[in-house]
């Protein structure tokens, strides 16, 4: 099955746009490492706004850590503000079981409670395993369980490809 990829900037301006309306005045944007966190500068940049960013790197929380090992590419978590009691909009790239946003919001309570997440993704190509489903979606995709989505950025570009 053949699926045609759309144009990543035009998902990040898709869901500046869908995002917008919704957000409070104090609202901090959550990049999931790797992709997430280019989605969440985009969106951040899109937005016109100067939210506050941070990173979160879960690769400690993912339930299936002690299948697969360490990432060879741990890098720290950055949350440069008070979570307590702002709401947060977590962003990442590709939602596909839902296993990344559960270990993402379970480090995030770990920095105190949020008052609402929303979550933002570029891409929901479904397969989800666990009851998580996108506030905001740039595209929504059917692709095969064989085929992964993987987020490219080449110089200050986002590009999407098949692997």
């Amino acid at each position: 099955m053949l699926v045609a990829l759309p144009d990543a900037e035009d998902l990040v301006a898709r869901l500046a746009a869908a995002v917008r309306p919704h957000l409070a005045a104090n609202t901090a944007i959550v990049g999931i490492h790797t992709g997430g966190v280019w989605v969440a500068e985009k969106l951040r940049d899109a937005l016109g706004a100067d939210y506050p960013l941070g990173v979160l790197d879960i690769s400690f929380y993912r339930d299936d850590f002690s299948r697969i090992g360490l990432h060879p590419q741990v890098k720290p978590s950055r949350i440069p503000f008070a979570v307590e009691d702002r709401p947060l909009l977590l962003v990442d790239d590709v939602l596909y079981t839902g296993r990344t946003v559960r270990a993402a919001m379970n480090e995030l309570f770990d920095y105190g409670r949020p008052s609402r997440i929303q979550l933002a993704v570029l891409i929901d190509r479904g397969g989800h395993e666990l009851p998580i489903r996108p506030d905001f979606v740039g595209a929504t995709l059917a692709i095969p369980p064989d085929q992964n989505i993987e987020l490219q950025r080449i110089e200050d570009r986002l590009s999407l490809a098949l692997k």
